[in-house]
């Protein structure tokens, strides 16, 4: 049985067609979200391989802040339960799932059942958040994709005492000013995320097995910082762009 999730978030919009036979994702893309999100929902339409028959997928499932705004026909899930969803299809005994994106950040505590337990939400501050990497990127000259490579020669990391991205950005062009190398500055940032989401975590009950998910957990240096922090060792899906988008085509066939 096939069928097909969107993931309309307020950086990007996701889709995935999965096949609950198997329980594989046959296809998936990303786009950057414009301000009226159906037109993203079109340009990702309109990529969709010919091998796939739209019209035939009966089955489909809207999650993110802009399901609301999407067709009234689509079946509409929570970001919580689809992000959890689509996790589960890739690592069923997982008791904590981290979610970083462009905005905003949830850490899902889940229970000997495979229940979710409690979650919590942080949409209000950009500090734990893939928007704090994007300033960093844009400070340092680079794209966010190449930051993970540059702290790789991290060797003394400064210390970024704001825990606020405007103030931060200010500690930042300081270290610049100073002469500090790229290297320790983004080592500096990524350990600053980590221990945001970690204090973030305190007031959940969160127990490995953990997975770190969404755009920014492709960031493998924070990846790195946030297990030093936790202390544990983190699983990662593939794609974990879409888990959500993967989580609302699961969901829907249930």
């Amino acid at each position: 049985m096939i069928s097909l999730g969107l993931d309309i978030g307020s950086r990007n919009t996701k889709i995935a067609v999965y096949d609950s036979v198997d329980g594989s994702v046959v296809w998936s893309d990303y786009t950057v979200t414009e301000i009226n999100p159906i037109h993203s929902v079109n340009r990702l339409f309109a990529n969709v391989p010919q091998a796939i028959c739209l019209e035939s997928i009966t089955l489909r499932a809207v999650t993110g802040y802009g399901r609301h705004l999407y067709d009234v026909n689509y079946k509409k899930y929570s970001e919580i339960s689809c992000h959890t969803a689509g996790v589960q299809n890739f690592f069923p005994d997982c008791r904590t799932i981290i979610d970083i994106g462009g905005q905003d950040s949830k850490v899902i505590s889940i229970d000997a059942k495979a229940k979710i337990r409690d979650f919590l939400m942080n949409d209000k501050c950009a500090a734990g958040t893939g928007r704090f990497l994007e300033m960093t990127a844009l400070r340092l000259n680079c794209t966010v994709d190449d930051l993970s490579e540059i702290a790789k020669s991290a060797s003394t990391i400064p210390h970024l005492n704001s825990t606020c991205v405007v103030f931060a950005e200010s500690e930042i062009i300081g270290l610049m000013a100073l002469n500090e190398s790229p290297a320790n500055i983004v080592r500096a940032v990524d350990i600053s995320i980590a221990r945001r989401i970690v204090s973030q975590m305190a007031s959940l009950d969160c127990v490995p097995p953990m997975v770190f998910t969404g755009g920014v957990s492709l960031n493998k240096d924070l990846v790195k910082c946030l297990e030093m922090e936790l202390n544990t060792e983190l699983y990662c899906p593939p794609d974990p762009e879409i888990t959500g988008a993967l989580g609302a085509a699961i969901l829907v066939t249930k």
